[in-house]
């Protein structure tokens, strides 16, 4: 699909030197450039996602889970020489 999209010129110019420098169309740098910039953004809604997620979880649950089982543990090998 093309579009059309206003640019600056330095950022005109700077896409120009750069696709050249990299042996690419202008048009092939854009794309990349998108692309990078989305799966980035993607990459960050999900992070937020997981902060979100683990902010609910009640640490105190995990920390009397993990007496329970250090404690059965002990009882387990209390006898071990």
């Amino acid at each position: 699909m093309k579009i059309a999209v206003s640019l600056s010129d330095t950022l005109y110019e700077k896409a120009e030197q750069t696709a050249q420098h990299m042996g690419i169309t202008r048009s092939k740098l854009l794309v990349n450039a998108l692309e990078e910039y989305i799966a980035k953004h993607n990459g960050e809604a999900i992070t937020q996602k997981l902060n979100e997620f683990y902010e609910k979880i009640n640490t105190d649950d995990f920390a009397r889970d993990m007496d329970i089982g250090v404690e059965s543990l002990r009882e387990l090998t209390k006898n071990d020489a």
